[in-house]
Parts: C-alpha cells; sequence; structure tokens
C-alpha cells in the first residue's frame, strides 16, 4: 500500500477542495472521473510499467516527479485548450477565458474536433498494439489469434505493423471522408515512427554506457508521454458527459492519473509483469479494443462504461490466466 499512499492523498485534497467550492455533488462527480479515468487507463500502466522497466532509477524518478504535473495538466487540462485554440483559430487566452468562463462554449468547440481527436489517438493506439503482436514473441496468449498463419507471416515481414495501420486507414479515411481525419491519423503513425526512430538514435553507440541509457531515458519518456495523450483523449471528452465544469474535470482525471503513476511503479518494482506472463497481452488487447472504440466513435458514440469494463475485463483475464498456468507450473 505504501506506493498508494500520496496517490490517497491526493485524492483526499482533491476531492476536499471540490467539496468545499462545489458541494457534495461536486465532489461524488470528482470521485466518479477518478474511477473513470483508472478504469480507461489500467492498460496504460501495464505498457507504461515495461517500458520504464528499461529505464535507470534517475528517468525512474524524472517520470514521476515531471510526468506527474505533464500527465495532470498538460494532457487533462492545457492539452485540450491547445486542441479547442488550434481548431478554432482563437489565442490561448481567449481558450482559456472560454474554458473558465462559458463552459458550454468550450465543450461545444471540443466536440466540433472530436473526430480528429478521436483518430489521432486511435492510429497511435493502434500502431502500439501492432507492433506488440508483430514482435514474434515466443510466449502467447491466445493462439488462435497470434500464432495463426497470416500473423505469424506479418511478423516476419519488416514494417508490418505500418503497412496494417496505413491499409487500414486508407478504408477509415475513405468511410469518414474528412480530409482533417486523413492528416490526423496519417499524422499520428509519423508520430509513432518519429518515437521509434529517436529512440534507435539517442540510444546508439555513445561515449559512456550511463550517457546511452539516459539519452534511451529521454526518449521512452517522451513515448510514455505521448502515450499517455493518446489514452487520455476518450477520458477528457467523456468527463464532459458527467460535468461541464473544466476545474472538477481536471481534479478527478488528474487524481486518476495519480493512481495510474502508483500502479505503474508498483509493477516495476514488484516485477509484476515478469511473474504473470500474460499481463501484457491482456495490456495490448485493451489497447487494440480502445483504438478500435476510438474508430467506432467516429459514426456512432460508445459508452465510457463500456470502454473502462471491457479493458479491465481484458486484463483481469490475462491475469487469472497467468496465476493458474503459475500455480499448474508449480504442481507439475
Amino acid at each position: 500500500m505504501k506506493y498508494f499512499y500520496s496517490s490517497f492523498a491526493i485524492s483526499l485534497v482533491g476531492v476536499g477542495a471540490v467539496w468545499y467550492f462545489a458541494g457534495i455533488a461536486g465532489a461524488y462527480i470528482c470521485a466518479l472521473l477518478a474511477i473513470l479515468e483508472i478504469s480507461l487507463s489500467f492498460d496504460n500502466a501495464v505498457v507504461n510499467a515495461k517500458v520504464l522497466g528499461g529505464m535507470d532509477e534517475v528517468w525512474r524518478r524524472r517520470f514521476i516527479i515531471w510526468g506527474i504535473p505533464i500527465a495532470v495538466f498538460g494532457m487533462r487540462f492545457a492539452f485540450p485548450i491547445i486542441i479547442v485554440s488550434v481548431a478554432a483559430g482563437i489565442s490561448l487566452l481567449e481558450t482559456l477565458n472560454i474554458a473558465i468562463n462559458d463552459i458550454a462554449a468550450y465543450h461545444e468547440h471540443l466536440e466540433a474536433n472530436k473526430m480528429e481527436i478521436y483518430t489521432f489517438g486511435g492510429a497511435f493506439l493502434l500502431m502500439v498494439a501492432l507492433e506488440f503482436f508483430f514482435a514474434g514473441r515466443s510466449i502467447r496468449w491466445i493462439p488462435l489469434i497470434e500464432s495463426n498463419k497470416v500473423m505469424l507471416a506479418l511478423s516476419r515481414a519488416k514494417n508490418a505493423s505500418v503497412f496494417v495501420a496505413i491499409l487500414l486507414g486508407v478504408f477509415i479515411v475513405y468511410f469518414v471522408g474528412q480530409i482533417s481525419c486523413a492528416i490526423a491519423y496519417f499524422a499520428a503513425i509519423l508520430a509513432h515512427m518519429s518515437l521509434g526512430i529517436l529512440s534507435e538514435w539517442l540510444g546508439g553507440d555513445e561515449s559512456s554506457a550511463n550517457e546511452s541509457a539516459a539519452r534511451t531515458g529521454l526518449a521512452g519518456f517522451l513515448y510514455l508521454e505521448t502515450l499517455d495523450a493518446s489514452f487520455s483523449f476518450d477520458g477528457v471528452i467523456g468527463a464532459f458527459a458527467m460535468s461541464n465544469n473544466v476545474f472538477i474535470i481536471m481534479i478527478g482525471l488528474g487524481i486518476g492519473a495519480f493512481f495510474v503513476r502508483a500502479l505503474t511503479l508498483y509493477m516495476v518494482e514488484k516485477g509484476t509483469l515478469s511473474e504473470f506472463r500474460f499481463l501484457e497481452h491482456g495490456a495490448h488487447y485493451a489497447i487494440l479494443a480502445l483504438a478500435i472504440i476510438m474508430f467506432i466513435n467516429l459514426f456512432s458514440e460508445v459508452g465510457e462504461i463500456i470502454t473502462g469494463t471491457l479493458s479491465f475485463a481484458l486484463i483481469v483475464l490475462a491475469f487469472l490466466h497467468s496465476v493458474l498456468l503459475n500455480k499448474k507450473e508449480k504442481n507439475v
């Protein structure tokens, strides 16, 4: 529980502050938003743990010190304001003023551009999932999907994830019929590829092992923050279904982000991913499901309850299967 003490403390302060300024109804909504964020980002914590496990202790600390403010104030508050500002063609200060004093107008601007937001987020998460499944892993959770002839052939092909993502993107963009969504989709693919190139470049032969580790940590840090942004899209937009108060939304989602960070650290330091072999697979199935749901949202809204429940269920199933297999192997 020591990993979550600070998160519980932040929760009490955050919910207490909302209770003081917005009453018990506001505090209740804030708590629900925190639960929504945790359920939607549980798979994010698993993937974060995988990336963070390859970093040294210095970059792990930096992820906590810098990552939390970026996650809370950047992705859950500033990032939507930037999106609205760019899309609506108004200044950041004017957008901030709208967000504070005219919540209805701010929500309308955000809703008007949710197609591009969902397209970018869905494409980036799709690349994350495809890259994992096409990596030719020795451990497979669902052989029917991961070990069929098509999947094995793709895992041996170079840049298969990019090919499949572009192929799917052509169909998605064709049916959506908006050039802005096409730009958002392929920009997400370029962003994912750019982070991979950056990681290779910064992690290349350097003058010292420590310098190489630190530079690789920088690329990993940027990857984690971009991934967090993609995960936060649906939470930020879906939060307006519960509240129009941008500060209640930021505090509620921020509390959830603190718990996700604490869960990430717990998994890294306890070696959870190596102990439960299918947990990472479950997380990437959840990521793939979230990407598909984001694309479905382009045509018909899918409730956050369904999204969160599906993601959580996939990870729980992977965890339980890992536990059962570990027990079976011990009894042999």
